[in-house]
């Protein structure tokens, strides 16, 4: 399986308003519930007014469209991260998942992940 690299510095925050989001970037993921809004993107387009934000995320991506049917696809990334002691934010879109850890363990999450077989572009 290939995982590709996110060329980005990212962010993860909270909101008050959507409105605060610019729609017009080319990445970012909105998630929203009767309890928050939360917005992950690139860190140089992080609106002004979040009411909390963590800076300091890279990210990959399993390449390709995942069918829904596949099973365990996330839990054997997050098991192989996790036995290494490293943390994950994962967002998934109707496509594929993206993978985001913190940028000091991106090389040693990508290197865990290359010695179990995954193929890092």
């Amino acid at each position: 399986m290939k995982l590709k690299r996110i060329p980005y510095d990212l962010t993860v925050c909270k909101l008050a308003r959507i409105s605060d989001i610019d729609m017009d970037t080319d990445f970012y993921f909105i998630g929203k519930t009767d309890e928050e809004l939360s917005l992950v993107c690139k860190t140089e387009d992080t609106p002004e007014k979040t009411t909390h934000r963590d800076d300091g995320w890279k990210g990959f991506r399993i390449e390709g469209v995942l069918d829904f049917s596949l099973i365990g696809i996330l839990s054997k990334i997050s098991g192989i991260l996790a036995a290494r002691n490293i943390g994950i934010f994962a967002v998934s879109t109707f496509n594929t998942d993206y993978i985001l850890v913190k940028a000091d363990n991106e090389e040693r999450a990508l290197s865990a992940l290359a010695d179990e077989g995954y193929t890092i572009v």
